[in-house]
C-alpha cells in the first residue's frame, strides 16, 4: 500500500513583498500538526465480537423476527 504524499501549497499574491513571501513557508512549518479533532459518535469498536446465546440460533432468530408473536 502506497502512502499519499503530504503536500503544502503556498499562495503568493501579486502584491506580496519578498519579505512576506519568505515568511509564508515558516508559518506553515510552525503550525501544530495535530489539528485533527477527536472522532465523536458511537464507539463501535467497544462492542464488536460474538454474543453467546443459549439454544438454537435459528429458533432465536425466528422469535426475534416473529411479528405476530
Amino acid at each position: 500500500m502506497v502512502k499519499p504524499e503530504k503536500k503544502m501549497v503556498i499562495t503568493i499574491k501579486k502584491g506580496d513583498s519578498m519579505e512576506a513571501i519568505k515568511k509564508k513557508p515558516k508559518r506553515l512549518t510552525n503550525r501544530k500538526l495535530s489539528n485533527k479533532k477527536k472522532p465523536t459518535g458511537f464507539p463501535a469498536h467497544l462492542f464488536t465480537g460474538k454474543v453467546k446465546f443459549e439454544g438454537d440460533p435459528v429458533e432465536i432468530q425466528r422469535k426475534m423476527r416473529d411479528e405476530w408473536g
